[in-house]
């Protein structure tokens, strides 16, 4: 199965107070540990929602900050127009990712139950997928119930999600690197 993965990198950081993707864990980039997680497991990347260094990357589709789904959304029709058969998606402010992403592996359609962003998708569902924004409906919760998606099982993983400068200890806000 050709995969395409997909970091949700579009959201604003607004709890986070700086640009999360910036923040470091181990002196990495929150952005670059998700990248090299989902490169593991696809044939290619691309960040969805921002540029970011030597990516390629897709504007959220469609644009005007609908959450993390127009970023699914968008990189579904990508991949099925490149040929790819599934999307595996991941936000940036999970971790550590590299431990998930095995969980989905085989799956059809599904999400880990403890971190819905974090799933694998067909790109068949791209059109529904669209059908579904188009509709107003933004709930990833929404979605989850009209593609029937299954729930694999994570919470021995003990996932963090980042939403705030608090929630990662020892995060460095030190973006001299990055802007080189």
């Amino acid at each position: 199965m050709r995969i395409l993965g997909a970091v949700l990198a579009g959201g604003q950081s607004t709890r986070f107070g700086s640009d999360k993707a910036l923040a470091t864990i181990d002196g990495i980039g929150l952005i670059d540990h998700a990248v090299s997680a989902l490169a593991a497991h696809a044939g290619s990347v691309v960040s969805c929602g921002r540029p970011w260094r030597e990516l390629d990357w897709i504007p959220d589709r469609p644009l005007g900050g609908g959450g993390p789904l127009t970023g699914l959304n968008a990189a579904l029709h990508l991949a099925r127009k490149s040929g790819f058969d599934a999307v595996l998606c991941a936000p940036l402010d999970v971790h550590p990712l590299s431990k998930a992403l095995p969980l989905l592996a085989g799956a059809r359609c599904a999400v880990l139950r403890t971190q819905w962003t974090i799933g694998l998708w067909p790109t068949a569902l791209a059109p529904a997928l669209d059908r579904h924004l188009a509709s107003g409906a933004r709930s990833i919760r929404s979605w989850l119930h009209a593609a029937d998606a299954a729930f694999v099982e994570d919470a021995h993983l003990a996932l963090r999600n980042i939403n705030t400068a608090s929630d990662l200890p020892g995060a460095q806000r030190d973006f001299s690197p990055f802007l080189q």
